[in-house]
């Protein structure tokens, strides 16, 4: 239906235009009732449609002219392939076709448990961000922004973000749902545009506390959950752009903008791989924070043209539901590295958290200005969660490679580069091969960090090379200085807990791998590295607790590596647990070929024991030497044993690292040779 011919028109310039379908004239009426009680006009036709030419001229010449066009969908516009509401929508659409897109003018409204995905609408109405009204049920937010954005002077116009319950929209299975004002504009700051963006005022796509008695609400919330203070998750902002093949692009971003925050002393960030474990999926904020026991939550949207990015993103007091900070950026790509700078501040500024030291140029350090150059290293970004064989470490590296060829300054993509070399060498090459990635990993660490010395990944890129090639004291000096920069950083806490187990600092490390798992509980490695740090202090309950953790997050994959179950089981003499274990793995696992061997010996079944071993020295040859040498330790055949450990010290073995506590080794400690194996190693005192 239209406007109402029996009111007057006294300022159309500033009048919102109405459209629905007839039979959502009570949902219509209560919106216009609480617009016009506000002092919005609002045109509005509550008679059934007479139809003609005069009428027919009266509604274009309103649409012409209204300042905003309110289009209520539903269910009934959505069974209704014809009717007088899809005329007037195309009438708007038109208009919009000579307005700036900054302009705002079309509103969806959804006044019922309508989808926007798939709805029948112009496709410019998808364009926009849809608000959620159920039965027409309008609360001061909305009519405040509307009011706002009417009125000529700019002044009066909300500074804020805070929307309720009632105004979002439901979740669909296969993504998140949005809920939001479609774009009602803030007030004009620095001569800066009000417009009624695409993503202006893109709203969570969680469902979070009703706002009904909100006081008892936030008692019992706080009651039943008390996160820690100044705690956050960022989750991945949605990609909003065209394509879907930008995913990697608003994937990236949100991964950024999360290291970003983690360089904040005050902040405990929920780490990359438990946020982005709710992508797609349908939870609401609460069971989110509980999860990442994380008090507040990060979330937006990310819309990308060809030479432009705009980035909507909001701040949501996990405890009580409530908005804390909203913000829309429109950013030339080559500027998207200092727009999450920008961002991170913004959110420690809602928090409250003192941003100490030159925080900002931290965040900033390492990064580019070369669109070309940051999309090929969000590309490989994306993909290294995603690493299962050689190949796509091959196809991360390359990215990598080219993001640094594209711009020759860019620290981070060099950092990068240098732990995808290093994770082939020790995840995928064998013997010399391993060895030449190993050293290969050193170069683009050292210029990362020559680069952009405040860069915590190239100090931690530079750690795990070092580590690598056996230079412990480097590594340790390097892992400290990347969680002085990045204090809040799980990849590195995860990394630096065992490593520094091993180098006999064991409440330090495994504080350290304890903190990984509270900032990323739902990553898998996080709980495996755990295990490993705990199994080097010989503390084992511990370690089979912190390994069936990580079992209970683990693909139900039968060839998936067993973590260090087997040594655990091994220390606590279930050798017949052991066994099952390592049998089920399959003799094709690279970091098992120990397991068998040990588990047959203890079971008396020496034989079987010789045969695992000879299969495990043929798959690998002497860069096996480390396990052989654990093997005959055990075994009790001392010379053997010292015989591969000295081997594997002429070849450099990474596993090495283990010497110091690894409790496979103790029948050799007091061996001359294996003492002075030791000391050439130089582990830190």
């Amino acid at each position: 239906m239209g406007a109402e011919s029996a009111e007057p028109v006294s300022t159309p310039t500033r009048a919102v235009f109405l459209s629905y379908a007839s039979q959502d004239a009570g949902a219509a009426q209560r919106i216009c009732a609480a617009l016009r009680s506000a002092g919005v006009e609002v045109w509005f036709d509550q008679s059934e449609l007479r139809g003609g030419d005069a009428w027919d001229r009266q509604i274009r010449e309103r649409i012409h002219d209204c300042r905003l066009f309110i289009a209520l969908i539903s269910a009934h516009t959505e069974a209704r392939d014809e009717g007088y509401f899809r005329h007037e929508w195309k009438l708007a659409v038109e208009r919009t076709h000579h307005m700036s897109d900054k302009k705002p003018f079309l509103v969806p409204v959804v006044i019922d448990d309508t989808r926007e995905r798939g709805a029948s609408v112009p496709e410019k109405l998808h364009e926009v961000q849809w608000t959620r009204l159920p039965g027409g049920e309008t609360p001061p937010e909305f009519v405040d922004r509307v009011r706002g954005l009417v009125s000529p002077e700019p002044h009066n116009a909300p500074t804020a973000t805070v929307l309720p319950q009632a105004m979002r929209e439901p979740v669909p299975a296969s993504r998140h749902s949005k809920w939001a004002l479609p774009a009602i504009a803030t007030a004009m700051v620095a001569g800066a545009a009000v417009y009624f963006g695409v993503d202006r005022f893109w709203i969570s796509k969680h469902p979070t506390l009703q706002p009904a008695a909100p006081a008892a609400q936030a008692s019992a919330a706080s009651t039943a959950f008390s996160p820690p203070p100044h705690s956050i998750a960022v989750l991945p902002f949605v990609n909003m752009s065209r394509d879907k093949e930008q995913e990697y692009f608003s994937d990236g971003l949100s991964e950024e903008l999360l290291n970003d925050l983690a360089r904040i002393n005050e902040l405990q960030v929920a780490a990359r791989t438990s946020a982005f474990s709710f992508k797609g999926r349908d939870t609401d904020i609460g069971t989110i924070a509980r999860k990442l026991n994380v008090g507040t939550v990060l979330e937006g949207s990310v819309r990308r043209s060809a030479h432009r990015v705009r980035v909507t993103a909001q701040l949501i007091n996990a405890v009580t539901g409530f908005h804390l900070w909203s913000e829309t950026y429109d950013r030339d790509l080559g500027d998207v590295l200092k727009l999450q700078t920008e961002i991170a501040s913004a959110v420690a500024n809602a928090l409250k958290v003192t941003l100490l030291g030159d925080v900002a140029t931290e965040m900033n350090a390492g990064g580019t200005r070369n669109p070309a150059a940051y999309d090929a290293y969000l590309r490989s970004a994306s993909a290294y969660w995603q690493v299962v064989t050689a190949g796509d470490n091959e196809s991360v590296r390359a990215g990598y490679q080219e993001a640094v060829r594209l711009d020759p300054n860019f620290a981070l993509a060099y950092a990068e580069w240098s732990i995808a070399l290093g994770a082939y060498g020790t995840l995928f090459a064998h013997g010399a091969a391993s060895d030449d990635y190993i050293r290969q990993a050193r170069a683009p660490a050292l210029k990362a960090i020559a680069l952009a010395p405040e860069l915590a990944e190239g100090h931690l890129a530079l750690a795990l090379a070092q580590q690598h090639s056996l230079d412990f004291a480097g590594a340790s000096d390097e892992f400290q200085r990347a969680m002085t920069l990045a204090p809040g950083n799980a990849r590195i806490l995860r990394d630096y807990g065992p490593f520094a187990v091993r180098m006999g600092r064991t409440d330090v490390g495994i504080a350290a791998a304890r903190r990984a798992v509270a900032l990323d509980p739902l990553n898998e490695n996080s709980h495996a590295y755990l295990s490993s740090a705990l199994w080097s202090a010989r503390r084992y309950d511990e370690a089979l607790t912190a390994y069936q953790d990580w079992l209970s997050l683990r693909p139900k994959d039968p060839q998936w590596p067993a973590g260090n179950a087997q040594l655990i089981y091994y220390a606590l003499g279930d050798f017949e647990k052991m066994r099952a274990v390592c049998e089920g793995i399959g003799e094709a696992a690279r970091d098992v070929q120990d397991c068998l061997p040990l588990a047959y010996h203890k079971l008396g079944r020496q034989a079987d024991a010789e045969a695992a071993l000879g299969r495990f020295k043929a798959l690998e040859g002497n860069a096996g030497a480390y396990g052989y040498a654990t093997i005959y330790a055990q075994w009790g055949t001392t010379p053997k044993a010292l015989e591969w450990l000295e081997t594997a010290l002429q070849l450099r073995d990474p596993q090495l690292i283990d010497l110091k506590t690894d409790p496979l080794m103790d029948p050799l400690r007091q061996e001359p040779r294996f003492k002075a194996i030791e000391r050439e190693l130089k582990f830190p005192p």
